[in-house]
């Protein structure tokens, strides 16, 4: 589970495929890495491959409000051929319900540091997640009490977005202040306690993350670290050579 666009592979018969794993149900636009391949086979067949569509295509989304790149995409990644679902809900992606001990180590065995953690964290302020994410909070102890973690005034917000008994369909923004904009805003969420996930909350519990959090408030700090960690992120187990292949189609294997 790397960088070699798996997270596009359609599940094929009993085996769930990571697009289908827990984590990644709120995952959206895979019609339009569809749409981009189609094209760029048209052009070039062959060459280039689901895994440079799908880190340029992020870059891009990302950058656009600001019409420059924020961070330089290298290419020449490839497919990988294997997608499991079991992957995705083990340790290989940070859980929502995650403690910073966690964190830290998961984002370690990945090469990536405090900084990184912190600045990829920043990627909340995009995106809706599931009710289920968080609900937990919400009723801490199974007393109907709230993690103390958690502002009241937001807990008391989210329970009205997720009434119980909670639709499993309901998913609830994941920075109010700006779900759709790409700045500093999940920082100063986070400093007031109103991050959405137990992980949010935990960058508080270090002293060296919650003054990184602080410092990311400042968009200077924050778009150049953040440029900085997805370069480092888009290296991760990367396929090349003769290892992988050039899917012709994202969803399924040649």
């Amino acid at each position: 589970m790397g960088c070699d666009a798996s997270i596009l592979l359609d599940t094929v018969g009993s085996t769930a495929s990571e697009k289908d794993a827990r984590p990644n149900l709120t995952l959206l636009g895979f019609d339009l890495i569809d749409k981009i391949k189609t094209a760029v086979e048209e052009v070039c067949p062959g060459v280039v491959s689901c895994a440079d569509i799908l880190a340029l295509s992020a870059r891009d989304a990302v950058s656009f409000p600001f019409r420059r790149p924020l961070w330089p995409v290298f290419t020449g990644r490839r497919d990988g051929r294997v997608s499991l679902a079991s992957e995705a809900n083990s340790t290989n992606l940070p859980s929502p319900f995650s403690n910073f001990t966690t964190l830290a180590q998961l984002f370690d065995s990945k090469g990536l540091n405090l900084d990184d953690l912190v600045a990829l964290s920043g990627a909340h302020t995009l995106g809706r997640a599931h009710c289920g994410a968080f609900l937990r909070r919400l009723n801490f102890t199974g007393n109907n009490d709230i993690d103390p973690t958690l502002d009241l005034t937001y807990a008391a917000f989210l329970k009205t977005q997720c009434p119980t008994p909670v639709n499993s369909s309901t998913t609830v923004e994941m920075d109010p202040q700006s779900s759709l904009r790409f700045d500093t805003s999940y920082y100063s969420a986070v400093a007031r306690k109103k991050g959405l996930f137990q992980s949010d909350a935990a960058l508080l519990a270090d002293p060296a993350s919650a003054k990184t959090v602080r410092k990311f408030q400042s968009a200077r700090f924050f778009f150049s670290q953040f440029s900085k960690s997805m370069v480092k992120m888009g290296a991760i187990d990367v396929l090349t050579g003769s290892n992988g292949e050039i899917r012709r189609q994202c969803r399924i294997v040649n």
